[in-house]
């Protein structure tokens, strides 16, 4: 599984171990999934698509700007705002 945290500027909003997120990179969506490579990117306003399991449907949380990051522990989204 996939430990994934969204973190707004006010609060900790989800810290939690999932399937697989899509998050919206400024230059284009994509996926990570556990063992992701090591990245850094900027997100832009969107939707992250949180699948719990493989075949499950997504939930989409709103969020505005901000950074996405993804290391050994998992992925971090800081965003701007998350809805």
């Amino acid at each position: 599984m996939l430990h994934f945290e969204l973190v707004t500027p006010e609060k900790l909003v989800r810290s939690e171990d999932v399937y697989m997120v899509v998050v919206p990179g400024s230059e284009g969506d994509f996926g990570v999934l556990e063992g992701h490579a090591p990245v850094m990117s900027t997100i832009r306003d969107g939707a992250l698509s949180v699948y719990r399991t493989e075949k499950g449907e997504p939930e989409l949380i709103a969020i505005e700007g901000g950074f996405a990051e993804v290391n050994a522990n998992g992925l971090t989204v800081l965003a701007e705002r998350a809805a």
